[in-house]
């Protein structure tokens, strides 16, 4: 039966502890000018912006995170510039986004970094220069004004702990495990990937991790992976992908080659296509996070300190394990189909 595993908060916790928050956020929003929010590069420069910067704007997880960040200046009267590189390998054109903000002198940046020390340089001038930085999602190696986002650590276990116990009850205590992961070198997925291979050896010895491929956050590129190991590998029983575009790339290998049944996968993070494998059994379970909240809390956030209140250094909603059994359930549905918009170049 699935079941939500231990998580930093409950969902009904996390909207308690996000509704305080706010409430203490609109005395940070407040200080701006009531104005409606931007998705336009081109948007007039002022002193009370919030600029908010993902890592890409072409996939759900991120649009869920703009769209959030646009809610809560609607909410509480702060401008809020939306933006987001092509591609999270495009680390230049992420730094770009962030100097030109800088140049716009805002008030605060809200940042999921496309690399966990790539960006270090133009955050501490921006910081230098009074720009509070709020990071999210992906911790940087140098300081910022606060954090938002999931122990990935802990919701890579609980890919492991789906995934050995799926294969328990097929009979199945052995065998070899591909991990198909997005980046390199990003700390999110360092300590996802870490989170589940410790959870693995610990819960699930005879079962190993023998194949580690990296798609550059490419799904065609995490099918052709998929499939090379599918080919080499006979014994191969298990597959853990380790955010939503591997795990696009994962499913279609396995239905191409008929191997769904035979295979047992856990996916990272939610799009349409992963939810449709989950559907039809080809993704046995989804670690879902929440990038809505991540958007408005990180706006609350970057406020609260750009007004010199003190807004929490950390912040961790919690990632929900969602199979089947649970997926129509109210809350999750709310996860698993959040409201989406798209940034500015």
């Amino acid at each position: 039966m699935s079941r939500f595993f231990k998580t930093p908060f409950t969902l009904s916790t996390v909207a308690a502890i996000a509704l305080v928050a706010l409430i203490i956020g609109v005395l940070a929003g407040r200080i701006f000018a009531p104005t409606s929010t931007s998705a336009n590069a081109n948007a007039p420069a002022s002193s009370n912006r919030v600029d908010v910067i993902v890592k890409a704007t072409d996939s759900q997880f991120w649009q869920a995170m703009l769209a959030g960040a646009q809610a809560a200046g609607k909410d509480w009267g702060i401008q809020v510039g939306l933006f987001g590189a092509t591609s999270e390998a495009d680390v230049s054109a992420q730094l770009g986004l962030v100097e030109n903000s800088m140049s716009r002198n805002v008030k605060a940046i809200v940042l999921a970094a496309s690399s966990s020390q790539a960006l270090n340089g133009v955050i501490e001038r921006a910081r230098s220069q009074n720009i509070k930085v709020i990071t999210v999602d992906t911790k940087v190696t140098t300081s910022s004004d606060g954090f938002i986002g999931t122990d990935n650590n802990k919701a890579g276990a609980q890919a492991a702990d789906r995934l050995g116990e799926q294969l328990q009850k097929k009979g199945v205590t052995s065998g070899k495990i591909l991990i198909e992961s997005s980046v390199a070198g990003v700390q999110t997925i360092v300590d996802r990937d870490s989170g589940f291979q410790v959870e693995l050896k610990t819960r699930f010895p005879g079962l190993q991790v023998t194949a580690h491929r990296y798609n550059n956050n490419d799904t065609p590129t995490a099918l052709s992976q998929t499939n090379d190991v599918l080919s080499a590998n006979s014994n191969l029983v298990g597959i853990y992908a380790d955010n939503n575009v591997s795990a696009d790339g994962v499913a279609q290998s396995l239905q191409e080659n008929k191997a769904q049944d035979r295979i047992v996968a856990v996916g990272f993070d939610s799009d349409p296509q992963e939810i449709g494998a989950l559907k039809n059994g080809t993704l046995k379970a989804l670690v879902v996070q929440n990038p809505y909240y991540f958007g408005y809390q990180g706006v609350v956030s970057a406020a609260m300190s750009a007004s010199g209140r003190f807004a929490p250094p950390s912040l961790d909603p919690g990632a929900v394990l969602v199979a089947l059994d649970n997926m129509n359930t109210p809350a999750v549905q709310k996860l698993l189909n959040p409201p989406t918009t798209k940034g500015g170049a």
